[in-house]
């Protein structure tokens, strides 16, 4: 086995959620999927303490991006436009990558109860880090966390669009599906009155 390839990480990802598909979350070893990716054990450490890491592994770097986006946004944005400008530039780092490893990564995720689990709480997460992005615009608690809970709600709609095998048409681009998704969820909490 050769001691080093390029793309390491997006090899043990992919040969990891291919694996949770066929097999099982928890019928998976690290050294099948190791072995999967044509990589070492010490390889698949060097990326991640443990196969659930894998299904979090982008977790902190899209609440970084949502952050970035929020903090950049025109000072005098109004919250939902501040959340606007957040999707906008998570969703500018999402690649092919993720658009082809999103199917897997929904499959593994819902055949699994603690990796349902994982999941919520990686959306509170992402939740919490965007209302602290509000609060420091100045917008206050309730109104920075509906705010917040919308841009992930959004965000998850509109990946989950974008992600769909199903769709026989090119997906286009990710921040016009999230776009849109924070403008249907706009429409609906006016509604709501």
């Amino acid at each position: 086995m050769p001691r080093w390839k390029p793309d390491a990480r997006q090899r043990l990802v992919v040969a990891a959620l291919a694996l949770f598909a066929e097999q099982g979350f928890d019928d998976t070893t690290v050294a099948q999927i190791a072995e999967r990716a044509q990589l070492t054990r010490s390889t698949f450490f060097r990326h991640f303490g443990d196969k659930r890491e894998i299904l979090t592994a982008g977790q902190k770097a899209l609440s970084r991006l949502l952050v970035e986006g929020i903090a950049t946004a025109p000072a005098d944005a109004t919250a939902m436009e501040a959340v606007a400008a957040g999707l906008r530039r998570a969703s500018s780092e999402m690649t092919s990558f993720n658009r082809e490893v999103g199917p897997l990564l929904h499959a593994a995720i819902e055949a699994n109860e603690e990796l349902r689990g994982r999941d919520a709480l990686k959306s509170v997460g992402m939740a919490a880090a965007m209302t602290e992005a509000l609060n420091r615009r100045g917008v206050a608690g309730p109104a920075a966390q509906v705010a917040a809970e919308l841009g992930v709600l959004a965000f998850r709609t509109g990946f989950s669009q974008w992600t769909d095998p199903e769709r026989d048409q090119d997906p286009g681009e990710l921040a016009t599906h999230t776009g849109a998704a924070l403008d249907a969820l706009r429409t609906a909490a006016a509604e709501l009155r």
